[in-house]
């Protein structure tokens, strides 16, 4: 029998980040933990990606992620927006990078295509599967289902990674 596999599930955000972990044994998935990590919108651009560093080292010491997998930053009409959600991105890269992990990349379509089914979900839609798949978990906010919506998708994705190789 193999050892659970512990996936931290991320999605990025410069107000929120949303964290997300969960376990996986053979095609036996669980809920571990979940939650966020904010930043000020009062503090600078530096002091915000400091904060949610901080945050996501505490999260790794704490929950101790064998993987993670981070959400793709989609590309939105406001090109500051991007940009900025693109720097809190790369700390959520970083931090599990530093920690030896393995990082995972997602689109949101294809998040949304393997939980929901489709790839236009909303997120009511992506919450309502989350507890479906994670009967246990009870995500206090839409960034924290999103960032388990991710550490399954990983699974899912992983577990056909092994299959075909």
């Amino acid at each position: 029998m193999t050892a659970a596999v512990r996936i931290l599930g991320l999605d990025p955000g410069l107000r929120r980040t949303g964290w997300g972990l969960v376990a996986v044994e053979g095609t036996r998935l669980s809920y571990l933990a979940s939650g966020v990590v904010e930043s000020s919108d009062k503090a600078t651009l530096a002091s915000r990606l400091c904060q949610i560093h901080a945050g996501l080292v505490a999260v790794m010491r704490d929950h101790l992620p064998d993987e993670a997998a981070v959400e793709e930053t989609f590309v939105n009409t406001n090109a500051q927006s991007t940009l900025k959600l693109g720097h809190a991105r790369a700390v959520a890269l970083l931090v599990p990078a530093l920690a030896g992990l393995p990082v995972a990349e997602y689109a949101a379509n294809l998040v949304k295509k393997t939980v929901v089914g489709a790839g236009h979900a909303d997120k009511r839609q992506i919450q309502a599967m989350v507890r479906v798949l994670l009967p246990r978990a009870d995500p206090a906010s839409d960034d924290a289902a999103d960032a388990l919506a991710v550490a399954i998708t990983h699974a899912h994705h992983r577990r056909m990674r092994a299959l075909v190789g």
